[in-house]
């Protein structure tokens, strides 16, 4: 177990970096940071577009590791250049997040984002899947934070609570809400 001293708060400073780039973007985009707060991770979440302010994304991720981010998360839609520019610029883990815009819903910006080429990886989710990509940034940390990989353990815990056993003799959710 880590030295608790050392030990992962929201209250310290920002371990992930949220990109979106969209203003339009944020509802979805806050899904990933709610999954955050729920496991105690600090984040910081900007608006920063590739195309619209290309010069403030540079320096945001260039600037990433020194500031301690370990994780970067850029979320866009349509042709979404985002990741790929992030990922140019850092050689921190990057997380694709192709966000559904434009008559594709999202298929564009997905194509985009998970056919990086040699060399650039990013780790592309589902459209639309902030929190997903949420938790894949709280599994890379967890590889250097072990309080992180235990939130990580007792909240699976908790979700496989919410579904039937596969063991035959325990009794499903199903039967137990029949009983009432």
């Amino acid at each position: 177990m880590a030295d608790e001293s050392k030990r992962l708060s929201r209250d310290d400073a920002p371990v992930v970096g949220i990109l979106t780039g969209s203003p339009n973007d944020l509802p979805v985009v806050l899904k990933a940071r709610e999954i955050f707060d729920e496991l105690d991770i600090p984040c910081d979440v900007r608006v920063l577009s590739a195309h619209r302010t290309p010069v403030e994304t540079v320096r945001y991720v260039e600037q990433a590791e020194a500031r301690g981010l370990e994780v970067l998360i850029a979320c866009a839609g349509l042709s979404a250049h985002l990741a790929g520019v992030v990922a140019a610029h850092t050689t921190l883990s990057v997380i694709g997040v192709p966000l559904a815009h434009g008559a594709l819903e999202g298929m564009d910006a997905f194509l985009s984002t998970v056919q990086m080429p040699t060399g650039i990886p990013v780790a592309t989710v589902a459209i639309d899947g902030s929190k997903n990509a949420a938790y894949l940034a709280a599994r890379i940390l967890g590889a250097t934070h072990p309080e992180v990989r235990e939130r990580l353990r007792t909240q699976l815990a908790q979700d496989r609570q919410r579904y039937d056993s596969p063991e035959l003799d325990v009794p499903s959710q199903a039967d137990k809400l029949k009983r009432g």
